[in-house]
C-alpha cells in the first residue's frame, strides 16, 4: 500500500468528517509514515523537523492579518458598505442588484490577480477586503461559495499564467526543475503551455456562478444594527493609503511579508491612523483571525516532510505508469492524478513541482511528449490540488475572510466547491492540452 495515498486519504476523510484540519494533518502524516514502515520515533522526528518550514509563513500571515484589521478599523471600508447598503435599500434601484453583484465579483477577482503581482501580498488582501463587505454580500444573498471560487481562481490562475511576482517564482521553479531533470525549458514558454488549462479553470468559475446563482440567506442578526458609519477624515484616508504604500514598498524591497507588514503597522502608528490605546486590541484581533492559517501551514510543513521521508512518491508514479502500459493518454492522466494527490496532501503547488519534476520529465520524454506539452504537464500537475486542499492557503485564505461570523465551513463551503470547479476543469483541459494539442 502506498504511503502517500494513505496519508492523503486519511487527512481528507477526517477533514470531510469535520475533524480539525491540523489534527487531520498530524494523524494523516503518522498513518502514512507507519504504512511506509517508519518507526514512531522516525515519524515524530521527520514531522518535527518539518514544522520549521511553515513558521515563517505563519508569522507572515499573523502580521499581515493584524495590519489588515488595523486598516479596516479606520472606517474606510465602511464608507463603501454604507453607500451600497443605501442603494440596495432603495426599491427603485432593485434592478441594479445584478450589476452590483457583477461589480463586486469583478473587483474581488481583480484584487486576487493583483495580489500575485502588482500588489504582491498574496492572501493578505482577504482579511482586509472580505469581512467588511460580508454585510453587502448578505444583503445581496450571495452564496459565499462563489466568492471562495473567484478568489481561488484569481490566485492559482494568476501565478500559473502571468510571469510576474508570485507567478515568476512559480514559473521559475517549473523551468529550473525541468532543466535539472534533463530537458531544456524557457520561462517564456510557461504561459503558452498553461493557457489552455487556465481557460478551463476560468470556465469552471463561470459554471460555479451559474450553479450557485440561487439566493442564500445568512444570519445578519449580529450586524444588522451596525449600519452607523463613522466619519472618515481626509487625513485618515491619506494616512491609511500612505501606510499601504509603505508596506508594499518595504515588502518589495526586502522580499519579506513580515517586514512589509511591520513597516505598514509602524506607519499607521506614526501617522495616527492607528491609535496607541487601541493598537494592542486591534492587532491581536487580526493575528487571531489569521492564526488558524498559521497553525495549518506549520502542520502541513510537517506532513510534507514525512511524505518525503517515506520515499513512496516514486512508487506512486511507477505504479500509475505500470497500470497504463504505455498508453500516452492514460499515462498523462495518471501523472496529473499523482500531482493532485501530492498537492492535496502538502497544500502547496510551489513545493509539489520539485517532487514530481524529476520523475515526470524522463517519463514524459520516453512517451514522446513535446517540450511544450511537458511544461504544461508539470505546471498543471503542480497547480492541481492547491484549490481544494484543506492545508492550502488558497483555501485557508478565503475561509479566514468568509467565516468571520461563523457561517462558512472550511471544508464544505471552500474546499469541496473549489475542488469541483477548479481541479476538475484543470484535469480535463490539462489532459486535452498535453495529449492532443501541444
Amino acid at each position: 500500500m502506498n504511503a502517500v495515498i494513505i496519508a492523503v486519504a486519511v487527512m481528507l476523510i477526517l477533514s470531510l468528517l469535520r475533524v480539525n484540519v491540523v489534527l487531520s494533518l498530524v494523524i494523516g502524516a503518522f498513518a502514512g509514515g507507519l504504512v511506509s514502515e517508519l518507526t514512531l520515533q522516525e515519524i515524530t522526528v521527520a514531522f518535527t523537523e518539518g514544522l520549521g518550514g511553515g513558521a515563517v509563513i505563519a508569522l507572515s500571515y499573523a502580521m499581515l492579518g493584524g495590519f489588515a484589521v488595523a486598516i479596516s478599523k479606520t472606517g474606510i471600508t465602511d464608507v463603501l458598505i454604507l453607500k451600497v447598503s443605501q442603494l440596495l435599500s432603495n426599491k427603485e434601484d432593485s434592478k441594479k442588484t445584478g450589476l452590483i453583484k457583477a461589480l463586486i465579483f469583478f473587483s474581488i477577482f481583480l484584487m486576487a490577480i493583483f495580489s500575485q503581482n502588482l500588489i504582491p501580498i498574496h492572501i493578505a488582501f482577504i482579511p482586509l477586503l472580505i469581512p467588511p463587505i460580508l454585510q453587502i454580500l448578505n444583503l445581496l444573498q450571495v452564496d459565499r461559495r462563489i466568492i471562495a471560487i473567484i478568489i481561488a481562481v484569481g490566485l492559482v490562475g494568476t501565478y500559473s499564467f502571468i510571469p510576474f511576482g508570485f507567478g515568476f517564482i512559480f514559473q521559475d521553479i517549473i523551468t529550473q526543475q525541468i532543466n535539472n531533470a534533463g530537458m531544456v525549458a524557457a520561462l517564456k514558454d510557461v504561459p503558452k503551455a498553461m493557457l489552455i488549462p487556465i481557460v478551463g479553470m476560468v470556465l469552471g468559475m463561470f459554471v460555479a456562478m451559474f450553479i450557485y446563482r440561487k439566493p442564500r440567506t445568512y444570519d445578519t442578526s449580529d450586524n444588522a444594527d451596525n449600519v452607523a458609519i463613522a466619519k472618515v477624515s481626509p487625513w485618515l484616508m491619506v494616512a491609511t493609503i500612505l501606510s499601504l504604500v509603505a508596506a508594499l514598498v518595504a515588502q518589495i524591497m526586502t522580499e519579506s511579508m513580515i517586514l512589509g507588514a511591520m513597516v505598514g503597522i509602524l506607519a499607521m502608528y506614526i501617522t495616527g491612523a492607528l491609535k496607541w490605546r487601541e493598537a494592542d486590541h486591534i492587532l491581536t484581533d487580526g493575528m487571531r483571525m489569521m492564526s488558524f492559517i498559521g497553525f495549518v501551514m506549520i502542520a502541513a510543513a510537517g506532513f510534507a516532510n514525512v511524505i518525503k521521508e517515506t520515499g513512496h512518491v516514486d512508487g506512486l508514479v511507477e505504479s500509475a505508469l505500470a497500470i497504463v502500459d504505455g498508453n500516452v493518454g492514460l499515462a498523462v492522466f495518471g501523472m496529473l492524478i499523482v500531482g493532485l494527490i501530492v498537492t492535496m496532501g502538502i497544500g502547496s503547488s510551489f513545493a509539489t513541482i520539485p517532487i514530481i519534476a524529476t520523475l515526470f520529465v524522463p517519463m514524459s520524454l520516453a512517451l514522446g511528449l513535446s517540450p511544450l506539452a511537458i511544461i504544461c504537464l508539470i505546471g498543471t500537475a503542480g497547480a492541481l490540488g492547491d484549490a481544494g486542499s484543506p492545508a492550502s492557503d488558497t483555501t485557508l485564505g478565503p475561509t479566514s475572510g468568509l467565516n468571520v461570523d461563523g457561517q462558512h465551513n472550511h471544508i464544505w463551503d471552500t474546499c469541496v466547491p473549489t475542488f469541483i470547479f477548479i481541479n476538475i476543469p484543470l484535469i480535463v483541459f490539462g489532459w486535452l492540452a498535453v495529449t492532443f494539442i501541444l
